[in-house]
């Protein structure tokens, strides 16, 4: 459990004496409450936004949590640090663990609620008890290959061999913009090795590599007016080449908007999934174990976490605050806001949406009225679009093609590097920085990558200002 009261108390105390920021590594300045009044353009999601630069900022609660709900806060908070071993536990609450796994706790692929460094780029592909990242197979006609299911798990705890091993290499090329300044991409080739059981053929296999996404502002994704979603699915951009869709899935035996997920492809904050999936830990909406149907995965040891200690996780993720935005009125930045503007960007990273008036419920039924019909700014539209097949994958789910992302939320971007440690983005963090992540940019996006490309050097500063300062 992370002793965050004591570091807000002394980020308190620094902001009195004219100290900046509780982090030294910190790009901008530490804002007060009191900029609620004097900054309003800051507020990233009404008064449930938090006002910390530092590498809390991803893992602070809203100032609405206090009392009894900063009690059921800490409960999530610390369950979703824990790491989990394997079953039976000596400590109460730990086990479950495996036997296969791809994470050894929800922090292990997001620090700070943020965005783990994948060891794709450290360790070349599946590293020593976390890799950051998930590989999704199948075959070729869509079907889950019966030895595997549909996640490639990595990691396995004692006496269990993993699945199988990821493994990756990049080609780095050498690009310029119109004014002739260079920058590179790398693409990545992957591969797996090592595997348990057959061997799948290249020819036979479809492979997706996702990394962490950042778990800031998930609450009001959940909560946000669904109505204004369709309305935006709904608007066409036919000049810019420009069309987002709902991906639409089936989830507990319904049809729903799918919000969560770098293709849309789940309805909610994937808890539950999250803990039987990446972890190996049993719930009564997952009752089995991981390889279930493997012959070294025979033990069961019943369900491993409750309703309750999911929901208190769920609660956490739900009322985690939304740091502000900083620096609004810098005039680089003021000029970066007019550039995103002027290359459509705005289009897919919608700057202001609405949650609903009606609270979204918690699985066990608490209903979250906090977040409940709220002004937010996460610059998206949670839809679907098409950017092109340079960052496709061929993995299809429901109805969002392989060559189609859901439009990342930016708030929080600028601090990633304080709260994670690095800049990696885009859905597999091929992206280095932020200029990578905009020139690889195709498809829907092909037309605000052409207007930043021939966008003086000044002014492709200042966008990336712009970015920081969310």
């Amino acid at each position: 459990m992370k002793n965050y009261i004591r570091l807000i108390t002394l980020c308190g105390f620094m902001m009195s004496v004219g100290l900046t920021s509780c982090d030294d590594q910190t790009e901008s300045v530490m804002y007060t409450p009191g900029n609620r009044v004097a900054n309003p353009e800051s507020l990233s999601a009404d008064e449930c936004t938090i006002f910390t630069s530092s590498n809390m900022a991803f893992d602070t609660p809203s100032d609405l949590i206090e009392g009894e709900l900063m009690d059921r806060f800490l409960r999530g908070d610390a369950l979703y640090d824990q790491p989990r071993v394997a079953s039976p536990a000596e400590l109460e609450g730990t086990g479950g663990l495996g036997p296969l796994y791809v994470g050894f706790s929800c922090t292990s692929c997001h620090t700070g609620s943020g965005r783990t460094k994948s060891t794709l780029h450290t360790h070349g592909g599946t590293g020593n008890g976390f890799s950051a990242q998930l590989v999704f197979i199948k075959s070729q006609n869509g079907q889950y290959f019966p030895e595997y299911g549909r996640v490639l798990h990595d990691q396995a705890i004692y006496g269990v061999q993993p699945e199988g091993r990821i493994n990756v290499e990049y080609t780095e090329k050498t690009h310029y913009f119109s004014d002739g300044e260079s920058y590179s991409l790398i693409t990545p080739k992957y591969w797996i090795s090592d595997w348990y059981a057959s061997v799948i053929p290249d020819e036979e296999l479809v492979m997706s590599v996702r990394t962490p996404l950042r778990h800031v502002g998930m609450g009001f994704m959940i909560a946000v007016d669904q109505n204004e979603i369709m309305a935006l699915a709904a608007k066409e951009y036919p000049e810019y080449n420009i069309s987002g869709e709902v991906n639409w899935v089936y989830e507990r035996g319904m049809r729903l908007m799918g919000l969560s997920g770098h293709k849309a492809q789940h309805a909610d904050l994937t808890v539950e999934l999250g803990f039987s999936s990446d972890m190996g830990v049993t719930n009564t909406r997952y009752p089995d174990e991981v390889g279930k149907d493997q012959s070294q995965t025979t033990q069961d040891f019943g369900i491993e976490i409750s309703t309750q200690d999911m929901a208190d996780v769920e609660f956490y993720l739900m009322t985690l605050g939304v740091p502000a935005r900083r620096n609004v009125k810098d005039p680089e930045i003021v000029r970066g806001e007019e550039n995103f503007y002027r290359a459509k960007c705005n289009l897919c990273h919608t700057p202001t949406l609405h949650t609903s008036p009606t609270p979204v419920q918690l699985m066990d039924g608490t209903e979250m009225t906090h977040i409940a019909n709220k002004t937010i700014h996460p610059y998206t539209d949670y839809l679907v679009h098409d950017m092109g097949p340079e960052l496709g994958d061929d993995y299809d789910q429901y109805n969002a093609t392989g060559d189609e992302w859901r439009t990342a939320p930016l708030w929080g971007i600028g601090l990633q590097k304080i709260v994670s440690g690095h800049t990696g983005f885009l859905h597999d963090q091929r992206a280095r920085n932020y200029v990578e992540a905009i020139m690889w940019h195709g498809g829907e996006g092909a037309y605000s990558r052409e207007v930043f490309s021939n966008m003086s050097k000044e002014d492709r500063n200042a966008m990336v200002a712009f970015l920081k300062s969310l």
